[in-house]
Protein backbone atom coordinates (compact mmCIF):
# COMPACT_ATOMS: atom_id res chain seq x y z
CA UNK A 1 0.00 0.00 0.00
CA UNK A 2 1.04 3.62 -0.48
CA UNK A 3 1.04 5.53 2.84
CA UNK A 4 -0.11 9.14 2.67
CA UNK A 5 -1.37 8.95 -0.90
CA UNK A 6 -4.82 10.51 -1.24
CA UNK A 7 -7.54 8.09 -2.23
CA UNK A 8 -8.65 8.91 -5.77
CA UNK A 9 -9.51 7.24 -9.06
CA UNK A 10 -11.21 3.87 -9.21
CA UNK A 11 -11.79 1.66 -6.18
CA UNK A 12 -13.16 -1.84 -6.79
CA UNK A 13 -15.87 -2.83 -4.34
CA UNK A 14 -14.71 -6.41 -4.02
CA UNK A 15 -16.97 -9.43 -4.01
CA UNK A 16 -16.38 -12.10 -1.39
CA UNK A 17 -15.36 -15.36 -3.07
CA UNK A 18 -17.17 -18.35 -1.63
CA UNK A 19 -16.93 -22.09 -2.01
CA UNK A 20 -19.92 -23.98 -3.45
CA UNK A 21 -21.04 -24.78 0.11
CA UNK A 22 -21.02 -21.10 1.10
CA UNK A 23 -17.75 -20.73 3.03
CA UNK A 24 -15.45 -17.80 2.29
CA UNK A 25 -12.73 -18.77 -0.16
CA UNK A 26 -9.50 -17.00 0.77
CA UNK A 27 -7.43 -19.11 -1.64
CA UNK A 28 -8.31 -16.96 -4.69
CA UNK A 29 -7.62 -13.51 -3.20
CA UNK A 30 -4.05 -13.41 -4.51
CA UNK A 31 -5.31 -14.20 -8.01
CA UNK A 32 -8.05 -11.57 -7.54
CA UNK A 33 -5.48 -8.89 -6.61
CA UNK A 34 -3.30 -9.72 -9.60
CA UNK A 35 -6.31 -9.68 -11.90
CA UNK A 36 -7.44 -6.22 -10.74
CA UNK A 37 -3.96 -4.76 -11.14
CA UNK A 38 -2.91 -6.39 -14.41
CA UNK A 39 -6.21 -6.73 -16.26
CA UNK A 40 -8.29 -3.82 -14.96
CA UNK A 41 -5.60 -1.31 -13.94
CA UNK A 42 -7.35 -0.89 -10.59
CA UNK A 43 -5.10 -0.56 -7.53
CA UNK A 44 -7.59 0.36 -4.82
CA UNK A 45 -10.13 -1.92 -3.14
CA UNK A 46 -13.06 -1.53 -0.76
CA UNK A 47 -13.46 -4.78 1.17
CA UNK A 48 -16.49 -6.16 3.08
CA UNK A 49 -18.92 -3.58 1.75
CA UNK A 50 -22.28 -4.12 0.07
CA UNK A 51 -20.84 -5.95 -2.93
CA UNK A 52 -18.76 -8.02 -0.52
CA UNK A 53 -21.84 -9.07 1.48
CA UNK A 54 -20.15 -7.59 4.54
CA UNK A 55 -23.23 -7.52 6.75
CA UNK A 56 -23.97 -11.17 5.88
CA UNK A 57 -20.56 -12.29 7.13
CA UNK A 58 -19.50 -13.14 10.66
CA UNK A 59 -17.01 -10.90 12.45
CA UNK A 60 -14.39 -13.64 12.14
CA UNK A 61 -14.96 -13.97 8.40
CA UNK A 62 -14.68 -10.21 7.95
CA UNK A 63 -11.39 -10.20 9.82
CA UNK A 64 -10.02 -13.09 7.76
CA UNK A 65 -10.93 -11.35 4.50
CA UNK A 66 -9.44 -8.05 5.66
CA UNK A 67 -6.19 -9.79 6.62
CA UNK A 68 -5.96 -11.61 3.30
CA UNK A 69 -6.58 -8.48 1.22
CA UNK A 70 -4.01 -6.48 3.18
CA UNK A 71 -1.50 -9.35 2.94
CA UNK A 72 -1.97 -10.05 -0.76
CA UNK A 73 -2.22 -6.34 -1.61
CA UNK A 74 1.15 -5.50 -0.09
CA UNK A 75 3.39 -3.85 -2.72
CA UNK A 76 0.64 -4.32 -5.32
CA UNK A 77 -2.32 -2.16 -4.24
CA UNK A 78 -2.28 1.53 -3.32
CA UNK A 79 -5.22 1.42 -0.90
CA UNK A 80 -7.06 -1.36 0.92
CA UNK A 81 -10.10 0.23 2.56
CA UNK A 82 -11.90 -2.05 5.02
CA UNK A 83 -15.60 -1.50 5.65
CA UNK A 84 -16.13 -2.01 9.39
CA UNK A 85 -19.74 -0.89 9.73
CA UNK A 86 -22.13 -3.13 11.64
CA UNK A 87 -25.48 -2.99 13.41
CA UNK A 88 -23.65 -3.47 16.71
CA UNK A 89 -21.39 -0.65 17.90
CA UNK A 90 -18.99 -2.96 19.82
CA UNK A 91 -18.67 -5.18 16.74
CA UNK A 92 -17.90 -2.19 14.54
CA UNK A 93 -15.32 -0.96 17.06
CA UNK A 94 -13.70 -4.39 17.18
CA UNK A 95 -13.44 -4.47 13.39
CA UNK A 96 -11.96 -0.95 13.38
CA UNK A 97 -9.27 -1.96 15.89
CA UNK A 98 -8.50 -5.05 13.83
CA UNK A 99 -8.21 -3.07 10.58
CA UNK A 100 -5.77 -0.70 12.27
CA UNK A 101 -3.73 -3.59 13.66
CA UNK A 102 -3.29 -5.28 10.27
CA UNK A 103 -2.27 -2.07 8.48
CA UNK A 104 -5.37 -1.22 6.43
CA UNK A 105 -5.08 2.05 4.50
CA UNK A 106 -8.48 3.22 5.68
CA UNK A 107 -11.76 2.22 7.26
CA UNK A 108 -15.31 3.01 6.23
CA UNK A 109 -18.57 2.83 8.14
CA UNK A 110 -22.14 2.54 6.91
CA UNK A 111 -24.99 3.98 8.97
CA UNK A 112 -26.74 1.41 11.20
CA UNK A 113 -29.86 0.28 9.35
CA UNK A 114 -32.12 -1.49 11.88
CA UNK A 115 -32.21 0.95 14.78
CA UNK A 116 -31.40 4.01 12.70
CA UNK A 117 -29.90 7.36 13.62
CA UNK A 118 -32.61 9.97 13.05
CA UNK A 119 -30.44 13.07 12.88
CA UNK A 120 -26.89 14.26 12.27
CA UNK A 121 -25.86 14.23 15.92
CA UNK A 122 -26.91 10.62 16.43
CA UNK A 123 -25.10 9.48 13.29
CA UNK A 124 -21.94 11.45 14.13
CA UNK A 125 -21.94 10.00 17.65
CA UNK A 126 -21.95 6.46 16.24
CA UNK A 127 -19.28 7.19 13.62
CA UNK A 128 -17.07 8.94 16.18
CA UNK A 129 -17.21 5.98 18.57
CA UNK A 130 -15.97 3.70 15.77
CA UNK A 131 -13.34 6.07 14.36
CA UNK A 132 -11.85 6.70 17.82
CA UNK A 133 -10.87 3.01 18.02
CA UNK A 134 -8.51 3.52 15.06
CA UNK A 135 -7.48 7.18 15.40
CA UNK A 136 -4.45 6.94 13.09
CA UNK A 137 -6.38 5.31 10.23
CA UNK A 138 -8.14 7.45 7.58
CA UNK A 139 -11.89 7.29 8.14
CA UNK A 140 -14.61 7.39 5.46
CA UNK A 141 -18.36 7.62 5.82
CA UNK A 142 -20.25 5.21 3.54
CA UNK A 143 -23.48 6.92 2.49
CA UNK A 144 -26.01 4.54 0.89
CA UNK A 145 -29.55 5.63 1.84
CA UNK A 146 -31.31 3.28 -0.65
CA UNK A 147 -30.10 0.35 1.50
CA UNK A 148 -29.83 1.84 5.00
CA UNK A 149 -32.90 4.07 4.90
CA UNK A 150 -30.77 6.76 6.60
CA UNK A 151 -31.34 9.88 4.52
CA UNK A 152 -29.37 12.42 6.53
CA UNK A 153 -27.81 14.71 3.93
CA UNK A 154 -24.06 14.45 3.68
CA UNK A 155 -23.79 18.22 3.25
CA UNK A 156 -25.21 18.57 6.77
CA UNK A 157 -23.12 15.71 8.15
CA UNK A 158 -19.83 17.23 7.00
CA UNK A 159 -20.40 20.55 8.76
CA UNK A 160 -17.79 20.53 11.55
CA UNK A 161 -17.04 16.81 11.18
CA UNK A 162 -13.26 17.22 11.52
CA UNK A 163 -13.69 18.55 15.06
CA UNK A 164 -15.64 15.42 16.03
CA UNK A 165 -13.69 12.90 13.91
CA UNK A 166 -10.11 14.14 13.32
CA UNK A 167 -9.29 11.11 11.14
CA UNK A 168 -12.16 11.84 8.73
CA UNK A 169 -10.96 11.80 5.11
CA UNK A 170 -14.01 11.53 2.88
CA UNK A 171 -17.22 9.89 1.73
CA UNK A 172 -18.27 6.97 -0.36
CA UNK A 173 -21.39 8.60 -1.80
CA UNK A 174 -23.75 5.90 -3.10
CA UNK A 175 -26.84 7.94 -3.86
CA UNK A 176 -28.27 9.65 -6.91
CA UNK A 177 -28.71 13.02 -5.13
CA UNK A 178 -26.11 14.95 -7.07
CA UNK A 179 -27.29 18.23 -5.53
CA UNK A 180 -26.20 16.96 -2.10
CA UNK A 181 -22.87 15.76 -3.52
CA UNK A 182 -22.29 19.08 -5.30
CA UNK A 183 -22.92 21.03 -2.10
CA UNK A 184 -20.51 18.76 -0.22
CA UNK A 185 -17.78 19.42 -2.76
CA UNK A 186 -18.49 23.16 -3.03
CA UNK A 187 -18.51 23.74 0.73
CA UNK A 188 -15.44 21.65 1.53
CA UNK A 189 -12.97 22.71 -1.14
CA UNK A 190 -10.34 23.61 1.42
CA UNK A 191 -10.55 20.34 3.33
CA UNK A 192 -9.01 17.96 0.78
CA UNK A 193 -11.72 15.39 1.43
CA UNK A 194 -12.06 12.47 -0.98
CA UNK A 195 -15.49 12.32 -2.62
CA UNK A 196 -15.88 8.88 -4.13
CA UNK A 197 -19.04 8.26 -6.12
CA UNK A 198 -20.83 4.93 -5.83
CA UNK A 199 -23.46 4.84 -8.58
CA UNK A 200 -21.42 3.49 -11.46
CA UNK A 201 -23.85 4.33 -14.26
CA UNK A 202 -23.77 8.03 -13.26
CA UNK A 203 -20.05 8.40 -12.57
CA UNK A 204 -19.39 10.89 -15.36
CA UNK A 205 -22.01 13.26 -13.93
CA UNK A 206 -20.39 13.07 -10.49
CA UNK A 207 -16.92 13.68 -11.93
CA UNK A 208 -18.22 16.73 -13.75
CA UNK A 209 -19.20 18.35 -10.45
CA UNK A 210 -15.93 17.49 -8.74
CA UNK A 211 -15.94 13.93 -7.43
CA UNK A 212 -12.35 12.73 -7.42
CA UNK A 213 -12.96 9.01 -7.68
CA UNK A 214 -15.42 6.16 -7.47
CA UNK A 215 -16.10 3.00 -5.50
CA UNK A 216 -18.15 0.43 -7.35
CA UNK A 217 -18.72 -3.17 -8.31
CA UNK A 218 -18.34 -2.69 -12.07
CA UNK A 219 -14.69 -1.68 -11.66
CA UNK A 220 -14.00 -5.33 -10.88
CA UNK A 221 -14.66 -6.18 -14.53
CA UNK A 222 -14.98 -2.84 -16.37
CA UNK A 223 -12.16 -1.04 -14.58
CA UNK A 224 -9.95 -0.71 -17.64
CA UNK A 225 -12.79 0.74 -19.70
CA UNK A 226 -13.76 3.15 -16.92
CA UNK A 227 -10.14 4.26 -16.56
CA UNK A 228 -10.19 5.11 -20.26
CA UNK A 229 -13.28 7.22 -19.57
CA UNK A 230 -11.36 9.09 -16.85
CA UNK A 231 -8.46 9.64 -19.23
CA UNK A 232 -10.81 10.96 -21.93
CA UNK A 233 -12.39 13.39 -19.47
CA UNK A 234 -8.97 14.62 -18.38
CA UNK A 235 -7.86 15.46 -21.95
CA UNK A 236 -10.62 16.79 -22.15
CA UNK A 237 -12.51 14.74 -24.74
CA UNK A 238 -16.04 14.85 -23.37
CA UNK A 239 -17.56 13.07 -26.39
CA UNK A 240 -15.27 10.07 -25.87
CA UNK A 241 -15.87 10.08 -22.12
CA UNK A 242 -19.62 10.07 -22.73
CA UNK A 243 -19.26 7.14 -25.12
CA UNK A 244 -17.65 5.03 -22.40
CA UNK A 245 -20.30 6.05 -19.87
CA UNK A 246 -23.13 5.31 -22.30
CA UNK A 247 -21.76 1.85 -23.08
CA UNK A 248 -21.34 1.00 -19.39
CA UNK A 249 -24.89 2.24 -18.92
CA UNK A 250 -26.11 0.12 -21.83
CA UNK A 251 -24.79 -3.02 -20.15
CA UNK A 252 -26.13 -2.09 -16.73
CA UNK A 253 -29.51 -1.07 -18.11
CA UNK A 254 -29.75 -4.48 -19.78
CA UNK A 255 -28.83 -6.54 -16.71
CA UNK A 256 -30.87 -4.43 -14.29
CA UNK A 257 -33.97 -5.36 -16.30
CA UNK A 258 -33.03 -9.03 -15.82
CA UNK A 259 -32.58 -8.53 -12.08
CA UNK A 260 -29.11 -7.39 -11.07
CA UNK A 261 -27.61 -7.47 -7.60
CA UNK A 262 -24.70 -8.91 -5.67
CA UNK A 263 -25.41 -12.49 -6.78
CA UNK A 264 -25.42 -11.47 -10.44
CA UNK A 265 -22.27 -9.38 -9.96
CA UNK A 266 -20.51 -12.49 -8.66
CA UNK A 267 -21.61 -14.38 -11.76
CA UNK A 268 -20.40 -11.63 -14.12
CA UNK A 269 -17.08 -11.40 -12.30
CA UNK A 270 -16.66 -15.16 -12.56
CA UNK A 271 -17.16 -15.33 -16.33
CA UNK A 272 -15.14 -12.19 -17.07
CA UNK A 273 -12.16 -12.89 -14.82
CA UNK A 274 -12.19 -16.70 -14.83
CA UNK A 275 -11.84 -16.62 -11.03
CA UNK A 276 -14.59 -18.66 -9.33
CA UNK A 277 -16.48 -16.28 -7.07
CA UNK A 278 -19.04 -18.86 -6.02
CA UNK A 279 -22.59 -18.32 -4.83
CA UNK A 280 -23.86 -15.52 -2.59
CA UNK A 281 -24.96 -16.13 0.96
CA UNK A 282 -28.63 -16.58 1.78
CA UNK A 283 -31.05 -14.86 1.65
CA UNK A 284 -29.46 -13.99 -1.71
CA UNK A 285 -29.64 -16.77 -4.27
CA UNK A 286 -27.27 -17.56 -7.13
CA UNK A 287 -27.75 -16.03 -10.56
CA UNK A 288 -29.66 -18.21 -13.00
CA UNK A 289 -28.02 -19.84 -16.00
CA UNK A 290 -30.34 -17.77 -18.18
CA UNK A 291 -29.00 -14.58 -16.64
CA UNK A 292 -25.39 -15.68 -17.13
CA UNK A 293 -25.94 -16.54 -20.80
CA UNK A 294 -27.74 -13.28 -21.56
CA UNK A 295 -25.35 -11.06 -19.59
CA UNK A 296 -22.29 -12.61 -21.21
CA UNK A 297 -23.78 -12.24 -24.68
CA UNK A 298 -24.61 -8.60 -24.01
CA UNK A 299 -21.16 -7.77 -22.67
CA UNK A 300 -19.50 -9.54 -25.60
CA UNK A 301 -21.66 -7.60 -28.07
CA UNK A 302 -20.55 -4.15 -26.89
CA UNK A 303 -18.07 -2.47 -29.21
CA UNK A 304 -15.92 -0.11 -27.16
CA UNK A 305 -14.06 2.86 -28.62
CA UNK A 306 -10.89 1.60 -30.25
CA UNK A 307 -12.65 -1.59 -31.32
CA UNK A 308 -12.03 -3.76 -28.25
Amino acid sequence: MTPGKKLAGLVAATVTPMTPDGQINLSVIRQYVDYLVSEQNVKNVFVNGTTGEGLSLSTQERKQLAEEWVCQGKDKLDHVIIHVGALSLPESQELARHAAAIGASGIAVIAPSFFKPTNKDELIAFLQKVASEAPAVPFYYYHIPPLTGVKIRVEELLDGIKERIPSFQGVKFSDTDLLDLAQCINKNEGEQFAFLYGVDEQLLSALAIGANGAVGSTYNYLGRKTNLMLQALAKPDLALARKYQFLTGEFLNFVIKLGFGVAQTKAVMTFVSGIPMGPPRLPLVAASEEFIVKAKAKLDSIVWPGGD
